[in-house]
């Protein structure tokens, strides 16, 4: 027994020597950039929480600068009251646009996605439809979270976005500003009140044109107020428009900061598409730079300055001093592409050129461009080569006239061959089917009540639509019968050989007659008849 318990103490006293010696395994870090992995989680660098570090955002003295805070979701137009803190500044109405609720006019639609979250508001310049209305135009406002302090320079960027080319002609945007948020609302009761400085209490802090097409653009304002600024409103210039139809607008993402606030927001140097595009932000000797793709480090790319290598993504850059860490807000590099669709049509026997090809069939045919900026331009064609196209035309006309298609006049029945230019510039055969009107005017009628020939009338089949007017005169020239807009065809409808209720005598006697046809046109006939009883 002792023996036993002896052994179980030497191999106990074994087994803790063993484990003194193991390896203590300690938990890895992340390094934040060397675009590895370092521990493992399956997050690298800037997007693993180990790397956390404040991002350097500007904060707006525009509340809500987004329009997401909302108290209720817009079911129709004119309902900013449901984004909180926005002010309706005219008494012309903006309206509110939600993702949870109404998203616009059907005729008007707003370009998607929003610029920053869920929402935006859409404004007018003037109204055109219906009730002319050029003093109509629409501001949203707001009370600022602190003032604009006079001879302190501020930047306002936003978002304004375009629909259709007619209905978002481009636009001084104008800024203005109040130094009483109790001159919100202004034109009380008033609709075509026009900008707010067509009153008192507001003065216009600065402007800016911008135009665009089915697009939000990003739009920046620098202004130096002169004093205090307590209240803002933003819409469209003073000088009224004239239109034929809706001119309208959307904003969103308003950021209203001191000028100091932006200076780590990465600006860009040439064009997105350029082989030396450019992010920069200011340079300083105290600061450690790193840039990132996508969260992920760019190893080597160490200072303020990164020409772009390595195509489309999120870019932002770390910011190391002796007193913090800071990352810039993400800039979302995108190389723009333009597509263009072109509709041809050529002459049989031509060709079209597109790009290096030479095309001369008919189909779908796409090639790309490259423009000034060293963009891709897509240009997607549909050819369409004309073979040469035949038309047949019915014609009648009375014997005697002539019908005229282009440079030829026909005058004989039958079928005659026409080549004309078409509208696409390509020779076109028209088969002229000629033909004279049948119509009949007697020579000679018998008005003695038998019952047959009794009347003097014109026949016709159905090209004769209607006897405007006939004349009859005897051979002296006095009028003894006129009718205005009868029936042909119908023997109860005519000159019955009377004149003043006596039977005229037998003889020749002189007719005019005007006959509308079922081409539209008039004409008029003269010719003689005998009365015979």
């Amino acid at each position: 027994m002792f023996y036993a318990y002896l052994l179980l103490l030497l191999n106990t006293a074994y087994l803790f020597s063993v484990w003194s010696f193991l390896p203590v395994t300690e938990k890895l870090e992340e390094i934040c950039d060397n675009a590895l992995d370092d521990d493992g989680d399956g997050l690298i660098d800037l997007n693993d929480p180990d790397c956390d570090c404040p991002e350097v955002k500007p904060i707006s003295l525009i509340p809500n600068p987004s329009f997401e805070e909302n108290s209720c979701c817009p079911s129709n137009r004119s309902q900013l009251h449901c984004a909180d803190t926005w002010i309706q500044a005219s008494e012309a109405t903006t309206d509110y646009l939600h993702t949870c609720g109404w998203m616009g006019w059907n005729h008007l639609p707003p370009p998607l996605p929003f610029p920053d979250g869920d929402a935006c508001i859409g404004f007018r310049n003037g109204r055109f439809n219906n009730i002319v209305q050029p003093g109509w135009k629409e501001y949203t406002g707001a009370c600022l979270t602190a003032p604009l302090r006079a001879g302190v320079s501020y930047r306002f960027e936003f978002y304004i976005g375009f629909t259709n080319a007619v209905n978002s002609p481009p636009i001084n945007v104008t800024f203005f500003g109040s130094t009483d948020c109790k001159n919100l609302p202004f034109g009380l009761g008033d609709a075509n009140y026009g900008c707010p400085t067509n009153g008192m209490g507001w003065k216009q802090l600065g402007s800016v044109l911008v135009s665009g097409v089915n697009q939000w653009r990003e739009v920046t304002l620098t202004v130096t107020p002169t004093e205090d600024i307590y209240a803002i409103a933003i819409g469209p210039d003073c000088p009224s428009l004239t239109a034929s139809g809706d001119i309208y607008y959307f904003f969103d993402n308003l950021i209203l900061a001191d000028s100091k606030a932006f200076e780590f927001e990465i600006s860009t140097l040439e064009h997105p598409c350029s082989n030396n595009f450019t992010l920069q932000v200011p340079a300083y000797d105290t600061i450690r730079y790193q840039w990132y793709k996508d969260g992920v480090a760019l190893v080597g790319e160490t200072k303020s300055k990164l020409e772009v290598k390595t195509g489309e993504g999120n870019y932002v850059l770390r910011m190391l001093s002796p007193a913090a860490c800071r990352i810039t807000q993400a800039f979302a590099h995108r190389i723009p592409t333009y597509a263009t669709q072109v509709s041809q049509v050529i002459c049989k026997g031509e060709s079209y050129k597109l790009n290096n090809q030479t095309l001369t069939k008919s189909g779908d045919y796409q090639t790309t461009f490259k423009t000034a900026q060293n963009c891709d331009s897509t240009v997607q064609l549909t050819l369409r080569v004309a073979d040469e196209p035949a038309d047949s035309v019915r014609v009648k006309i009375f014997e005697g006239e002539v019908f005229e298609i282009g440079r030829y006049r026909f005058d004989r029945v039958g079928t005659h061959r026409a080549i004309l230019e078409s509208s696409v510039g390509c020779d076109s055969l028209v088969l002229v089917n000629l033909q004279f009107y049948n119509i009949f005017m007697p020579t000679a009628f018998s008005p003695n009540g038998d019952g047959s020939n009794d009347v003097f009338t014109i026949f016709g089949n159905a090209d004769l639509v209607q006897i405007k007017n006939l004349q009859i005169f005897n051979r002296w020239g006095n009028q003894l019968f006129e009718k205005q807009d009868f029936a042909p065809n119908d023997i109860t409808l005519g000159w019955n050989g009377q004149f003043r209720g006596k039977d005229a005598p037998n003889g020749v006697y002189v007719y005019m007659v005007r006959l509308q046809m079922n081409d539209g046109k008039e004409r008029q006939f003269s010719g003689s008849f005998t009365l015979m009883r």
